[in-house]
């Protein structure tokens, strides 16, 4: 079932597939592999192939038999766009969201350069927001260019976790951006003036911006446990979310 989720930009989590494979130097940490491998020691139904790409047909209906209006993270242990998930169940995940309109999705992708094929000749739903990670410029500032091409409703960088500098941003047609640290005890650092750079060109740009974690390192450069961290970024909390939807969920 889609469950309650500890996302602090969403609501609930549904992962229609699980599973994944590194493409850049974001995934180097995955905390949802982490995560999989210990789903799968515990016996959980969905990850008996702990972190291989894996497709749950049965998990489709989920979000259609809630009636409530809902934030759903769509893939928190997957990409959904991976190469090895076909176009025909991307079609069937696509279906499902149509046929939802009380719900929102938020679909996060670092395999930016499917998206304006898979769309080309398919209409992105209203009630998605699509979205692309951006942890440095080698491998994340590009995919901005390949979500700027399908034409969404929202589309957001998930700029987590923040590896670099990326620099000076194209934000035009730029909705959302939410910046985070690395967690866990692999984390690497992140640097405040990375963060300064990036909310600075949001509040140029008029873009909405959400700081999500400092993760394992906090603003003066010492490594600590995450909560201790916090989500205090220049003396504030950034819970920004894309104006045409109101301040929060």
């Amino acid at each position: 079932m889609a469950t309650q989720s500890t996302i602090e930009w969403t609501e609930q989590t549904w992962n229609p597939t699980t599973g994944c494979t590194k493409v850049s130097p974001g995934c180097k940490n995955c905390y949802a592999e982490v995560m999989a491998r210990r789903l799968h020691a515990m016996g959980t139904p969905g990850y008996e192939n702990e972190f291989n790409l894996t497709v749950h047909e049965n998990r489709l209906s989920q979000p259609l038999l809630r009636k409530k209006p809902t934030v759903y993270f769509v893939n928190s242990m997957s990409d959904l766009f991976h190469e090895g998930v076909s176009d025909e169940f991307l079609d069937k995940v696509f279906e499902v969201i149509e046929n939802t309109p009380q719900h929102t999705y938020q679909i996060l992708t670092k395999r930016a350069e499917r998206l304006p094929v898979y769309f080309n000749l398919r209409k992105c739903p209203d009630n998605v927001w699509l979205g692309v990670s951006v942890e440095d410029k080698k491998y994340g500032v590009p995919r901005i260019d390949y979500l700027r091409q399908v034409n969404a409703k929202i589309r957001f960088l998930s700029v987590e976790p923040l590896l670099e500098d990326v620099g000076k941003m194209n934000l035009t047609g730029i909705h959302w951006v939410i910046v985070g640290g690395e967690s866990g005890h692999k984390a690497r650092p992140m640097k405040a003036e990375w963060v300064i750079n990036i909310q600075q060109q949001c509040e140029e740009s008029d873009v909405a911006f959400f700081f999500k974690q400092w993760g394992g390192w906090g603003a003066d450069g010492v490594k600590r446990d995450k909560k201790a961290n916090g989500r205090i970024f220049r003396e504030r909390t950034w819970d920004d979310y894309p104006k045409a939807l109101g301040s929060s969920l």
